[in-house]
This record gives C-alpha cells, sequence and structure tokens, in this order.
C-alpha cells in the first residue's frame, strides 16, 4: 500500500485494489504495523467431501443408470442399491460447479423458435390480433374484446366483445373482417399469440379456408406480439375519452369501445407512422400528408434558415415498409422493396 501511495496512486483508489476501506487503511497506520489485519474464513470443513468421494459421486451421477437422471432420483437410487455417497443438495452442488447441472434427461429441451419474420407493403397485408379483458362490476366476470389491427397502417380493422373467450368467436370475428376488408386468399398473414381461441381447431379451419397464413408467438414472449399489446396500452391509458375501468353492462363497453375505435382510427395521431391518423394511412392519404408538411418546413427553412443552424429539416418521409418479429441484422438496416410472400394456413 504505501508502495502504491508513493508511487503517486490515490489511497482510496489503492484501497478499492486490495478490497478494503479508507477507514481500514487509516486505522492500520495509527497502529504502526505494516501487516495485513483482514481476517478472512479460515476455518476447515469438517463435513467436507473428500476428493475419493467427490470422484465417485460425479462417476456415479454419469454413469449410463444415472446419467439421464437429475440428482432428486440418482440418490434414492442408490440408497435402494445399498450406496451412500452424498446428500442430493451435495450432488447438486458438484454437478453445478463441474458445470454438469444441465437438462440431463434423453429428452431434449424445448426450442422456442422466433416466428417468422412479416412486412408489410401495403395495408390488409399483415394482421395481428389479442383478447384482453374489461371490467364487469360483478367481481371474477369479465367481458372480452377481440380486437386485430393492421400492422402496416395500425387502424383497427375489426373488434367484437364478448362474454366468453373461445375460437367460436374469434373464427366468426376473423370471416366478418375479412369480408369487410375483401381479403383474397393468399393475401394476408394474421399473427397472434398462443391462447387457446388463437389455436383452437375451429379458428385455425377458417383461417386455412380464407386462405390466411397463420403466425403465433414464442410461449411467453410478449414482444413477438407487441403492437397488439401497445394497442391494448393505448386503449386502457388514452387521453382521448373519459377513462371507464369497470362497465355496467355489454351495452356500455360496447359502446365505449364504439367511440374509442372511432376516435383512435380517425383522430389519433399515431407516433410509430409519423403522427398521421391511423385511418388516412389506411386510405394511402398520408403520403400526400407529409409531402404537405415537409413542404411547410422547407418554406419555414427558407425564411428563417437561422432557427436550424446548418441542421437538416425534420424527416417526414413515408414509412414504407412495417416489419413484425424483425431478424437482429434487420433492426439496424430493415427491408425496402421486398414482396412479402407467405403461404395460407395449412400449406407446406
Amino acid at each position: 500500500m504505501n508502495e502504491a501511495c508513493n508511487s503517486g496512486a490515490r489511497s482510496y483508489k489503492a484501497c478499492e485494489v486490495l478490497g478494503i476501506s479508507v477507514r481500514t487503511l487509516q486505522r492500520w497506520r495509527q497502529e504502526k504495523g505494516s501487516k495485513d489485519r483482514r481476517k478472512g474464513a479460515n476455518k476447515k470443513v469438517h463435513n467436507k467431501l473428500s476428493q475419493a468421494e467427490q470422484d465417485l459421486l460425479l462417476s456415479m451421477a454419469n454413469a449410463p443408470s444415472y446419467n439421464d437422471l437429475p440428482a432428486c432420483k440418482i440418490v434414492p437410487r442408490l440408497a435402494d442399491a445399498g450406496l451412500y455417497i452424498a446428500s442430493e443438495r451435495t450432488l447438486y452442488r458438484y454437478l453445478k460447479l463441474k458445470k454438469q447441472l444441465i437438462h440431463r434427461q434423453r429428452v431434449c429441451r424445448p426450442k422456442k423458435s422466433r416466428p417468422k419474420m412479416l412486412c408489410a407493403l401495403r395495408p390488409n397485408q399483415v394482421w395481428t390480433w389479442d383478447i384482453t379483458y374489461l371490467l364487469s362490476t360483478v367481481r371474477g366476470c369479465y367481458y372480452y374484446l377481440y380486437l386485430i389491427v393492421d400492422v402496416y397502417s395500425r387502424c383497427i380493422v375489426g373488434w367484437r366483445i364478448h362474454t366468453a373467450e373461445n375460437s367460436a368467436h374469434a373464427s366468426r370475428l376473423m370471416r366478418e373482417t375479412c369480408l369487410n376488408h375483401q381479403v383474397n386468399p393468399g393475401q394476408l398473414a394474421l399473427h397472434s399469440d398462443n391462447g387457446s381461441p388463437m389455436k383452437g381447431a375451429l379458428m385455425l379451419a377458417t383461417l386455412e379456408k380464407l386462405g390466411v397464413a397463420a403466425s403465433f408467438s414464442r410461449p411467453s414472449v410478449s414482444n413477438d406480439n407487441a403492437y397488439s399489446e401497445s394497442l391494448f396500452r393505448t386503449l386502457k391509458y388514452c387521453n382521448g375519452l373519459p377513462r371507464i375501468s369497470v362497465f355496467a353492462s355489454l351495452e356500455d363497453a360496447t359502446a365505449w369501445v364504439t367511440a374509442f375505435v372511432r376516435w383512435y382510427n380517425e383522430e389519433h395521431l399515431h407516433s410509430a407512422i409519423k403522427y398521421v391518423t391511423p385511418a388516412s394511412r389506411h386510405r394511402g392519404e398520408d403520403k400526400l400528408i407529409l409531402e404537405k408538411r415537409q413542404q411547410v418546413y422547407r418554406n419555414a427553412s427558407a425564411r428563417a434558415p437561422q432557427r436550424w443552424n446548418g441542421r437538416d429539416i425534420r424527416n417526414w418521409s413515408h414509412i414504407d415498409t412495417v416489419t413484425l418479429n424483425p431478424k437482429k441484422e434487420s433492426i439496424t438496416q430493415p427491408l425496402r422493396g421486398q414482396e412479402f410472400m407467405h403461404k395460407p394456413a395449412g400449406a407446406t
């Protein structure tokens, strides 16, 4: 310590390297001693397994009869064979120390493969949907909001409220929405999570009949369906309508959601699509709106260039491609101009 300080090092920096406090160093110097007075754990563990016992324990765990079993099953089987070496906790500890505390059974660990990347270049090309709860006045009873959103325009294209959550309601809503938006077979991909209404036999059969490609999130990964999750947060915390947390009847819930959908599609300026309304982007009107904004900024920059101080004006360019579940390399370099291709549900 003294050598480090004499060489120009700060005392507190040298104390950090040694793992002591400055107050400890000051106390040592007052005692006029150069000996390291730190007290470590210098006790001997009497019940520790010997090296021979450790080797025997690991060799038994890796024997052909036990190499696919967890420690909780190895120890009882060894006891049935008349052999006790160590407890289950000790075996777990040594397996972890040797980096063998992994999936030891023959069955492979299930893999959560990332959903296929979907690119939308125009409306009615990629939809995502989910179900959220709406509270009722009866505790434990809910109204279920089925809601479908277009990924390209963020427009709500279909919704219904029901008192139950099942595949039949989802199938009926999907048929109605595809009919209203004139969706042709092979045109659309529908992304959702792994809920029972989404993967029910009736819903999957409906998608196959309509020629809609089904895409599903990974289990317990909400980011795979981020568009619907984000929309539900807007629905429950929006400032455009009076916030109602509990609905007295199905009619009240339907009336409120009807007003919300109208506000969201026609009035809400969505930040992800350059602050245009989802309905205007869905109808293709956003290009003209953004071009007018760009011209307004150019005129303002020409009148008072000093306000921008040599910087470029705000970018109001049109967003051509929206990607759902992009690959890692596509996050920094988004795909542009590629045609969207998919197979209908059930195709190989």
